[in-house]
């Protein structure tokens, strides 16, 4: 088993998984991999199954869920999977290569040397974004410099969903008390390591806008990480933050 595992959270993912599953595989570096499924009618879990019976029995892992519950829970899941089975450096990427899987080794290796969370950055470096149309990138770099604002977080991405974690991180802060379940889950996860004082580091990626399937993007999400923002922000001045201790 490795020590270094990713998270893989899907639905109706049939046209990419495989592909994203043996790129990953066929990294320099080890990584295991887990497999969330919403119950995909596509059948994207049976592919998973394919090749976990004839290729990868001993590294891809799936976890299959009964209903499309959204992106945090099925995170909260994976991370809490990972942590039982004693992984030691836990990420997330999508499965529909908007996220490469070769910039996977950058993110441990920041990790490796002391970052508590790494971020697989598109705008520490200006704005590395590819095949999104303009308005689209607009709305995703503003989004976080407003999220930045109502922070006070210093993180250029903090949107962002290519992200690395030391075990530490996950088993520190209350995963249950994480409560968004769109895209602002990113956001939280980002703000509770952050009151918790857990260095972050944003690693330069390019983000590539995905070629096959279908976006999960809705305009609930994008209310959800607009609105839930401040009052995630507000509910903080009621909450304790343990700070870790090195």
């Amino acid at each position: 088993m490795s020590k270094k595992i990713v998270i893989i959270p899907t639905y109706n993912e049939y046209e990419n998984i495989e592909e994203i599953i043996r790129a990953v595989f066929s990294l320099y570096q080890a990584f295991d991999i887990l497999v969330v499924d919403d119950n995909s009618p596509d059948g994207t879990a049976n592919i998973v199954k394919q090749l976990q019976e004839h290729e990868f029995a001993l590294n891809l892992h799936l976890l299959e869920r009964t209903l499309k519950n959204g992106l945090g829970t099925a995170y909260i899941e994976g991370f809490k999977w990972c942590l039982n089975k004693g992984y030691e450096y836990i990420f997330e990427m999508d499965a529909d290569f908007s996220h490469n899987p070769n910039d996977l080794p950058k993110l441990f290796e920041a990790l490796a040397e002391g970052a508590d969370v790494a971020i697989g950055s598109r705008y520490k470096t200006g704005v590395n974004v590819v095949n999104w149309p303009m308005s689209r990138v607009m709305m995703s770099y503003f989004a976080s410099a407003y999220v930045r604002f109502i922070t006070g977080m210093k993180i250029h991405d903090t949107t962002a969903g290519f992200i690395g974690y030391q075990h530490r991180v996950l088993e520190h802060i209350q995963l249950d008390e994480i409560k968004f379940r769109g895209y602002a889950f990113q956001i939280e996860m980002k703000f509770t390591a952050w009151k918790h004082g857990f260095k972050i580091e944003e690693v330069p990626i390019i983000f590539t806008d995905r070629t096959k399937g279908e976006s999960k993007i809705t305009k609930g999400i994008i209310e959800e990480a607009v609105i839930g923002v401040i009052s995630m922000k507000l509910k903080s001045f009621f909450r304790k933050y343990p700070v870790w201790s090195r």
